[in-house]
Protein backbone atom coordinates (compact mmCIF):
# COMPACT_ATOMS: atom_id res chain seq x y z
CA UNK A 1 0.00 0.00 0.00
CA UNK A 2 1.18 3.52 -0.83
CA UNK A 3 0.83 5.99 2.03
CA UNK A 4 -0.01 9.54 0.98
CA UNK A 5 -1.61 12.78 2.14
CA UNK A 6 -4.97 13.18 0.35
CA UNK A 7 -4.89 16.95 0.95
CA UNK A 8 -1.75 17.46 -1.13
CA UNK A 9 -2.46 17.27 -4.84
CA UNK A 10 0.89 18.16 -6.36
CA UNK A 11 2.95 15.82 -4.17
CA UNK A 12 1.66 12.78 -6.06
CA UNK A 13 0.05 14.29 -9.17
CA UNK A 14 2.86 13.14 -11.47
CA UNK A 15 3.71 9.88 -9.69
CA UNK A 16 3.93 6.78 -11.85
CA UNK A 17 4.24 4.23 -9.05
CA UNK A 18 0.82 2.96 -8.04
CA UNK A 19 -1.05 5.02 -10.64
CA UNK A 20 -1.43 2.06 -13.08
CA UNK A 21 -0.01 4.12 -15.95
CA UNK A 22 2.43 1.34 -16.82
CA UNK A 23 -0.35 -1.25 -16.88
CA UNK A 24 -2.54 0.65 -19.34
CA UNK A 25 0.13 2.43 -21.38
CA UNK A 26 0.20 -0.26 -24.08
CA UNK A 27 -3.55 -0.17 -24.65
CA UNK A 28 -3.67 3.62 -24.67
CA UNK A 29 -0.71 3.86 -27.04
CA UNK A 30 -2.38 1.43 -29.43
CA UNK A 31 -5.54 3.55 -29.41
CA UNK A 32 -3.47 6.66 -30.17
CA UNK A 33 -1.66 5.00 -33.07
CA UNK A 34 -4.96 3.72 -34.45
CA UNK A 35 -6.60 7.16 -34.17
CA UNK A 36 -3.63 8.71 -35.98
CA UNK A 37 -4.12 6.27 -38.85
CA UNK A 38 -7.86 6.99 -38.96
CA UNK A 39 -7.30 10.76 -39.09
CA UNK A 40 -4.67 10.38 -41.82
CA UNK A 41 -7.00 8.24 -43.97
CA UNK A 42 -9.90 10.63 -43.41
CA UNK A 43 -7.82 13.70 -44.32
CA UNK A 44 -5.89 12.39 -47.32
CA UNK A 45 -7.69 9.32 -48.68
CA UNK A 46 -11.45 9.21 -48.12
CA UNK A 47 -14.16 10.27 -45.72
CA UNK A 48 -14.55 7.55 -43.08
CA UNK A 49 -16.39 9.50 -40.38
CA UNK A 50 -19.55 8.26 -38.68
CA UNK A 51 -22.26 9.77 -36.50
CA UNK A 52 -21.30 10.38 -32.86
CA UNK A 53 -24.82 9.54 -31.62
CA UNK A 54 -24.02 5.85 -31.21
CA UNK A 55 -20.97 6.55 -29.07
CA UNK A 56 -22.97 8.99 -26.96
CA UNK A 57 -25.52 6.30 -26.17
CA UNK A 58 -22.98 3.51 -25.70
CA UNK A 59 -20.74 5.77 -23.60
CA UNK A 60 -23.52 6.22 -21.07
CA UNK A 61 -24.04 2.46 -20.73
CA UNK A 62 -20.29 1.88 -20.61
CA UNK A 63 -19.97 4.40 -17.80
CA UNK A 64 -22.56 2.50 -15.76
CA UNK A 65 -20.68 -0.76 -16.35
CA UNK A 66 -17.42 0.80 -15.20
CA UNK A 67 -19.07 2.25 -12.08
CA UNK A 68 -20.45 -1.16 -11.18
CA UNK A 69 -17.04 -2.70 -11.82
CA UNK A 70 -15.16 -0.33 -9.54
CA UNK A 71 -17.84 -0.42 -6.84
CA UNK A 72 -17.78 -4.22 -6.77
CA UNK A 73 -14.00 -4.24 -6.57
CA UNK A 74 -13.91 -1.65 -3.80
CA UNK A 75 -16.52 -3.59 -1.83
CA UNK A 76 -14.18 -6.58 -1.95
CA UNK A 77 -11.22 -4.39 -0.94
CA UNK A 78 -13.04 -2.81 1.99
CA UNK A 79 -14.51 -6.12 3.17
CA UNK A 80 -10.99 -7.55 3.15
CA UNK A 81 -9.79 -4.66 5.31
CA UNK A 82 -12.67 -5.16 7.76
CA UNK A 83 -11.88 -8.86 8.00
CA UNK A 84 -8.25 -8.10 8.79
CA UNK A 85 -9.42 -5.51 11.31
CA UNK A 86 -11.37 -8.33 12.95
CA UNK A 87 -8.23 -10.46 13.05
CA UNK A 88 -6.39 -7.59 14.76
CA UNK A 89 -9.12 -7.19 17.37
CA UNK A 90 -9.65 -10.86 18.15
CA UNK A 91 -5.96 -11.62 18.56
CA UNK A 92 -5.69 -8.72 20.99
CA UNK A 93 -8.80 -9.82 22.87
CA UNK A 94 -7.52 -13.37 23.17
CA UNK A 95 -4.12 -12.45 24.58
CA UNK A 96 -5.54 -9.65 26.74
CA UNK A 97 -7.81 -12.13 28.52
CA UNK A 98 -5.20 -14.91 28.52
CA UNK A 99 -2.63 -12.59 30.11
CA UNK A 100 -4.96 -12.25 33.11
CA UNK A 101 -6.01 -15.86 33.47
CA UNK A 102 -2.60 -17.39 32.72
CA UNK A 103 -0.42 -14.98 34.70
CA UNK A 104 0.71 -17.91 36.86
CA UNK A 105 1.58 -19.97 33.75
CA UNK A 106 4.07 -17.72 31.92
CA UNK A 107 5.45 -20.51 29.73
CA UNK A 108 1.98 -21.50 28.56
CA UNK A 109 1.04 -17.85 28.02
CA UNK A 110 4.16 -17.34 25.93
CA UNK A 111 3.29 -20.36 23.78
CA UNK A 112 -0.25 -19.10 23.24
CA UNK A 113 1.04 -15.62 22.42
CA UNK A 114 3.52 -16.98 19.90
CA UNK A 115 0.93 -19.15 18.12
CA UNK A 116 -1.61 -16.33 18.11
CA UNK A 117 0.95 -13.90 16.67
CA UNK A 118 1.83 -16.49 14.04
CA UNK A 119 -1.79 -16.88 12.89
CA UNK A 120 -1.92 -13.65 10.80
CA UNK A 121 1.36 -14.52 9.06
CA UNK A 122 0.09 -18.01 8.25
CA UNK A 123 -3.20 -16.56 7.00
CA UNK A 124 -1.43 -14.03 4.79
CA UNK A 125 0.83 -16.73 3.35
CA UNK A 126 -2.17 -18.94 2.61
CA UNK A 127 -3.98 -16.12 0.82
CA UNK A 128 -0.87 -15.50 -1.29
CA UNK A 129 -0.15 -19.16 -1.95
CA UNK A 130 3.34 -19.07 -0.41
CA UNK A 131 5.04 -20.73 2.57
CA UNK A 132 6.48 -17.67 4.27
CA UNK A 133 6.03 -17.34 8.05
CA UNK A 134 7.82 -14.00 8.31
CA UNK A 135 9.80 -13.52 11.54
CA UNK A 136 8.56 -16.87 12.83
CA UNK A 137 10.77 -18.65 10.33
CA UNK A 138 13.50 -18.23 12.97
CA UNK A 139 11.41 -18.03 16.14
CA UNK A 140 9.84 -21.48 15.72
CA UNK A 141 11.71 -24.68 16.39
CA UNK A 142 12.58 -26.68 13.24
CA UNK A 143 10.01 -29.35 14.12
CA UNK A 144 7.21 -26.82 14.72
CA UNK A 145 8.05 -24.92 11.56
CA UNK A 146 8.04 -28.12 9.50
CA UNK A 147 4.73 -29.19 11.01
CA UNK A 148 3.07 -25.88 10.11
CA UNK A 149 4.58 -25.56 6.64
CA UNK A 150 3.75 -29.15 5.69
CA UNK A 151 0.18 -28.99 7.01
CA UNK A 152 -2.66 -29.14 4.49
CA UNK A 153 -3.86 -25.78 5.82
CA UNK A 154 -1.06 -24.02 7.78
CA UNK A 155 -3.29 -21.39 9.37
CA UNK A 156 -5.70 -24.04 10.63
CA UNK A 157 -2.73 -25.97 12.02
CA UNK A 158 -1.82 -22.83 13.97
CA UNK A 159 -5.34 -22.50 15.39
CA UNK A 160 -5.13 -26.14 16.50
CA UNK A 161 -1.99 -25.29 18.47
CA UNK A 162 -3.77 -22.30 20.02
CA UNK A 163 -6.65 -24.52 21.14
CA UNK A 164 -4.16 -27.06 22.48
CA UNK A 165 -2.63 -24.35 24.66
CA UNK A 166 -6.04 -23.46 26.06
CA UNK A 167 -6.84 -27.11 26.66
CA UNK A 168 -3.54 -27.58 28.48
CA UNK A 169 -4.32 -24.54 30.63
CA UNK A 170 -7.65 -26.08 31.59
CA UNK A 171 -5.98 -29.44 32.31
CA UNK A 172 -3.52 -27.73 34.65
CA UNK A 173 -6.36 -25.95 36.44
CA UNK A 174 -5.23 -22.49 35.35
CA UNK A 175 -8.62 -21.79 33.74
CA UNK A 176 -12.09 -23.26 34.09
CA UNK A 177 -14.15 -24.92 31.36
CA UNK A 178 -16.19 -21.74 30.96
CA UNK A 179 -13.12 -19.54 30.55
CA UNK A 180 -11.65 -22.00 28.06
CA UNK A 181 -14.84 -21.83 25.99
CA UNK A 182 -14.79 -18.03 26.13
CA UNK A 183 -11.15 -17.85 25.01
CA UNK A 184 -11.67 -20.48 22.33
CA UNK A 185 -14.51 -18.34 20.96
CA UNK A 186 -11.84 -15.84 19.91
CA UNK A 187 -10.09 -18.63 18.02
CA UNK A 188 -13.35 -19.53 16.30
CA UNK A 189 -13.83 -15.93 15.22
CA UNK A 190 -10.30 -15.85 13.80
CA UNK A 191 -11.19 -18.88 11.68
CA UNK A 192 -14.35 -17.10 10.51
CA UNK A 193 -12.39 -14.00 9.47
CA UNK A 194 -9.85 -16.13 7.65
CA UNK A 195 -12.68 -17.93 5.84
CA UNK A 196 -14.08 -14.58 4.74
CA UNK A 197 -10.71 -13.64 3.25
CA UNK A 198 -10.52 -16.97 1.43
CA UNK A 199 -14.00 -16.38 0.02
CA UNK A 200 -12.87 -13.07 -1.47
CA UNK A 201 -9.70 -14.60 -2.89
CA UNK A 202 -11.37 -17.63 -4.45
CA UNK A 203 -14.45 -15.88 -5.86
CA UNK A 204 -13.51 -13.43 -8.62
CA UNK A 205 -16.05 -11.29 -10.44
CA UNK A 206 -18.14 -13.29 -12.91
CA UNK A 207 -16.19 -14.11 -16.05
CA UNK A 208 -18.99 -13.07 -18.42
CA UNK A 209 -19.18 -9.59 -16.88
CA UNK A 210 -15.45 -8.95 -17.08
CA UNK A 211 -15.16 -10.21 -20.66
CA UNK A 212 -18.18 -8.22 -21.86
CA UNK A 213 -16.90 -5.04 -20.26
CA UNK A 214 -13.47 -5.40 -21.84
CA UNK A 215 -14.91 -6.13 -25.26
CA UNK A 216 -17.14 -3.07 -24.97
CA UNK A 217 -14.17 -0.93 -23.93
CA UNK A 218 -12.05 -2.06 -26.87
CA UNK A 219 -14.86 -1.58 -29.38
CA UNK A 220 -15.73 1.85 -27.99
CA UNK A 221 -12.18 3.21 -27.88
CA UNK A 222 -11.15 1.86 -31.28
CA UNK A 223 -14.27 3.12 -33.07
CA UNK A 224 -14.25 6.47 -31.27
CA UNK A 225 -11.91 8.13 -33.83
CA UNK A 226 -14.49 7.56 -36.57
CA UNK A 227 -17.07 9.50 -34.52
CA UNK A 228 -14.74 12.40 -33.73
CA UNK A 229 -12.58 12.86 -36.80
CA UNK A 230 -15.04 14.93 -38.83
CA UNK A 231 -15.51 17.42 -35.98
CA UNK A 232 -12.08 17.59 -34.35
CA UNK A 233 -9.68 16.66 -37.13
CA UNK A 234 -6.15 16.09 -35.84
CA UNK A 235 -7.33 16.93 -32.32
CA UNK A 236 -9.07 13.54 -32.45
CA UNK A 237 -5.76 11.97 -31.43
CA UNK A 238 -5.68 13.93 -28.17
CA UNK A 239 -9.36 13.24 -27.54
CA UNK A 240 -8.87 9.49 -27.94
CA UNK A 241 -5.81 9.63 -25.71
CA UNK A 242 -7.79 11.24 -22.89
CA UNK A 243 -10.87 9.03 -23.24
CA UNK A 244 -8.91 5.77 -23.51
CA UNK A 245 -6.70 6.75 -20.56
CA UNK A 246 -9.74 7.45 -18.39
CA UNK A 247 -11.72 4.34 -19.38
CA UNK A 248 -8.88 1.83 -19.35
CA UNK A 249 -7.59 3.38 -16.12
CA UNK A 250 -10.93 2.94 -14.35
CA UNK A 251 -11.14 -0.67 -15.47
CA UNK A 252 -7.58 -1.38 -14.37
CA UNK A 253 -8.25 0.12 -10.94
CA UNK A 254 -11.03 -2.43 -10.54
CA UNK A 255 -8.63 -5.20 -11.48
CA UNK A 256 -5.98 -3.92 -9.04
CA UNK A 257 -8.17 -3.75 -5.94
CA UNK A 258 -10.52 -6.70 -6.46
CA UNK A 259 -7.89 -9.03 -4.96
CA UNK A 260 -6.57 -7.01 -1.99
CA UNK A 261 -4.30 -9.64 -0.43
CA UNK A 262 -1.46 -9.74 -2.96
CA UNK A 263 1.72 -7.78 -3.58
CA UNK A 264 0.35 -4.96 -5.75
CA UNK A 265 1.12 -1.40 -4.72
CA UNK A 266 -2.56 -0.72 -4.00
CA UNK A 267 -3.21 -3.91 -2.03
CA UNK A 268 -3.69 -4.05 1.72
CA UNK A 269 -0.49 -3.64 3.79
CA UNK A 270 -0.72 -7.14 5.24
CA UNK A 271 2.92 -7.29 6.35
CA UNK A 272 2.46 -4.12 8.38
CA UNK A 273 -0.74 -5.44 9.94
CA UNK A 274 0.86 -8.78 10.81
CA UNK A 275 3.90 -7.11 12.36
CA UNK A 276 1.67 -4.73 14.32
CA UNK A 277 -0.26 -7.70 15.71
CA UNK A 278 2.96 -9.47 16.67
CA UNK A 279 4.30 -6.45 18.57
CA UNK A 280 0.94 -5.78 20.22
CA UNK A 281 0.55 -9.33 21.47
CA UNK A 282 4.01 -9.63 22.94
CA UNK A 283 3.54 -6.27 24.64
CA UNK A 284 0.12 -7.23 26.02
CA UNK A 285 1.38 -10.55 27.35
CA UNK A 286 4.31 -8.78 29.04
CA UNK A 287 6.69 -11.68 28.43
CA UNK A 288 10.38 -11.37 27.44
CA UNK A 289 12.07 -10.49 24.15
CA UNK A 290 9.80 -8.65 21.80
CA UNK A 291 7.36 -8.20 24.65
CA UNK A 292 9.40 -5.17 25.65
CA UNK A 293 8.85 -3.41 22.33
CA UNK A 294 6.65 -0.34 22.46
CA UNK A 295 3.18 -0.48 20.99
CA UNK A 296 3.28 0.91 17.42
CA UNK A 297 1.02 3.67 16.22
CA UNK A 298 -1.88 3.09 13.87
CA UNK A 299 -3.67 0.02 12.68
Amino acid sequence: MIHYDPHKWLDHFFDIRGSLVREISGRVALCVVWSTLVVFVHKYVTNISMSSLLHTLVGFALGLLLVFRTNSSYDRYWEGRKLWGGIVNETRNLIRAAAIHLKNEPELLLQLTRWTALFPWATMSGLRGVSDLGPFEKELSPSDRLAIISAQHPAMAVTARMSECLNEARRRGAITDIIQMALDRNVELLVDYMGGCERIRKTPLPFAYVVHLRRALVLYCFTLPFALVDTFGWATILDVLVVSYVFFGIEEIGVEIEGPFGYDENDLPLEEICETIRKNLYAISGLGGTAQEALPEGL
